[in-house]
């Protein structure tokens, strides 16, 4: 037949077509389990190979190393032996976990933008980029900051859980500002200016006359970064705190009291 009397030795000896006698696996000629002894391999196939001919990829005489042997499996029925060290294992590529720290910042680094150094157990150390706009309950995500993957995996991603600390001058409402700022009594009357702190520099407010106490002022556009859109700023509101003089001089009390008279008229 097609290996000679070297097959019809093989078939004898109780293995058929189907078999993989390394593996153990039944279905032989005698519908047994069987696997083939060195002996009996160095019998039927020590006298070169099938006859010296070369078969599936496969020639040259055996001798009686495990390891030739199941070099021969190998070739004949492709794959390693069953349980054996020449068994094929897929590994897949493992994402790395999520990680996610709070942070907290001032109310100037939520506005300008920040960065914080970051360790992790192990040593590693990155710098953590906060954008411009963040407010209390943002969640910033830095893609592949994570863990790392394993196998050839990507890195997981890193979640910033923003806290963005009271000021002592400004109140953040959304992405709009408010402050308070003092006006003298004068000014309010008649209309004036005033200075209003700002998260960048001081500006120059204009006070319309007969403004009251506790009016609000909006100054378009000096309000906070916008968090997707930091090109673009909410508004600030100047709270006005008109301030009464305690202390009058004669002259100015008189002054006063022309003004009542003239009121009541």
């Amino acid at each position: 037949d097609k290996f000679g009397a070297e097959w019809e030795d093989y078939q004898r000896a109780g293995f058929g077509p189907n078999d993989a006698p390394m593996r153990g696996r039944p279905g032989g000629a005698r519908g047994t389990t069987r696997t083939m002894t060195p002996e009996e391999f160095q019998e039927i196939f020590g006298r070169g190979g099938f006859g010296g001919r070369t078969t599936g990829g496969f020639t040259g005489s055996f001798g009686g190393g495990s390891g030739d042997f199941s070099d021969f499996f190998e070739a004949m029925f492709g794959g390693g032996m069953a349980g054996g060290a020449g068994a094929r294992t897929s590994i897949r590529p493992r994402k790395g976990r999520d990680i996610e720290t709070a942070i907290e910042v001032s109310l100037e680094e939520a506005f300008s933008g920040t960065t914080r150094a970051l360790q992790w157990e192990g040593g590693r150390r990155i710098e953590a980029t906060v954008p411009r706009g963040v407010r209390t309950g943002s969640r910033v995500r830095l893609s592949g900051q994570g863990e790392s993957g394993s196998n050839g995996g990507q890195a997981g991603d890193l979640y910033l859980n923003i806290t963005v600390a009271p000021h002592p001058q400004f109140q953040r409402e959304g992405d709009d500002l408010r402050v308070t700022v003092p006006v003298d009594l004068y000014s309010a009357v008649l209309g004036g200016e005033a200075e209003v702190p700002t998260l960048e520099r001081p500006v120059v407010l204009t006070v319309p006359a007969g403004t009251q106490n506790g009016q609000s002022i909006r100054l378009r556009g000096l309000g906070m970064p916008k968090l997707r859109t930091p090109e673009q700023r909410g508004d600030l509101y100047a709270e006005v705190n008109v301030h009464v003089p305690t202390e009058l001089s004669a002259e100015q009390r008189g002054l006063f009291e022309q003004l009542r008279a003239l009121g009541g008229r």
